[in-house]
């Protein structure tokens, strides 16, 4: 009978204070959703570094004809210099898995594919040269690469395409972690809501409350209600930000995204799965908690 009543309290109560408890849906929502981009970011960030960093590649650029390196002299590598390198870069094995050899014409024409939007796809393959592209075992194991090779007759420069990848891993972080950060400003915006909200449904049943202390109900009888009509409108809104994040995630990274980009990795909806109970749960912690607090310090009931 008693549980019976709580229940029709917390009903009431959502009945009367629609306006707020919607408020507080719409805030936890959207405070929701920006922190699982933030953490969806993070976790495409090292899906994304484990697929790369296992496919990164060392590239020996060769010279070319009236070239600016130095070690060129403006001189085309030559057929004995180009096969000295290869032995130079076969003798780095186990460091070294492989070692393809990609002449001018093959690079414009990957350039071409990739990039085909670049000014340089359109400027011919004059800018370009033939190169070794070197699988690594190990890709922080560059070091060894390019101090063997560096500086050897015919090599024009040594590019280590992880360095690329940290500046664009880099970037991803900022904007996951500036996403993160926004979200906290949502739930700290929706604490204080939550707080208000608590305060001013409890101001406005106050003739009730106290009643119900004039009859011995206890502090327990008193608070529960208040604290589960808050929960249930955080979670809703909990909720609510999973569907939308899953939705994101099933139909503009998977649907959208690894559709058009089939040469990268990306996250899925198991990650969002993975993420949600930790959102959900964490939101049913700090609405509970910030409900009981605001009504022992605030309210005194």
């Amino acid at each position: 009978m008693r549980f019976q009543f709580l229940l029709g309290e917390i009903g009431n109560g959502l009945r009367r204070n629609l306006s707020m408890a919607v408020s507080v849906v719409i805030v936890t929502m959207i405070s929701m959703y920006l922190l699982g981009l933030g953490l969806m970011g993070q976790r495409q960030v090292d899906t994304m570094k484990d697929y790369w960093y296992d496919r990164v590649q060392v590239t020996v650029m060769l010279c070319a004809e009236k070239t600016r390196f130095t070690n060129c002299a403006g001189e085309a590598t030559t057929d004995a210099q180009r096969t000295a390198i290869k032995a130079e870069l076969e003798a780095l094995k186990p460091t070294v898995k492989d070692v393809f050899y990609e002449s001018r014409d093959e690079a414009y024409d990957r350039f071409k594919q990739t990039y085909k939007n670049s000014p340089l796809a359109r400027a011919g393959e004059s800018y370009f040269a033939d190169s070794y592209r070197v699988n690594l075992n190990d890709a922080s194991k560059f070091d060894v690469v390019a101090s063997s090779i560096k500086g050897m007759p015919g090599v024009a420069d040594v590019q280590d395409q992880k360095k690329l990848l940290e500046k664009f891993f880099t970037f991803m972080n900022t904007v996951s972690w500036a996403a993160i950060a926004l979200s906290s400003l949502m739930v700290f915006a929706a604490v204080m809501l939550i707080s208000t909200t608590i305060r001013q449904t409890a101001f406005s049943r106050r003739r009730e409350t106290g009643i119900m202390r004039l009859v011995g109900a206890s502090n327990f009888t008193i608070r529960f209600p208040f604290v589960m009509e808050t929960v249930l409108s955080s979670v809703l809104g909990a909720v609510l930000a999973m569907g939308m994040l899953w939705a994101t995630v099933r139909y503009g990274v998977v649907g959208f995204l690894s559709q058009a980009l089939t040469d990268t990795a990306f996250i899925g909806v198991a990650d969002v799965y993975y993420v949600a109970p930790f959102v959900i749960l964490g939101v049913v912690v700090l609405s509970s908690l910030t409900s009981w607090v605001t009504l022992r310090r605030y309210l005194r009931v």
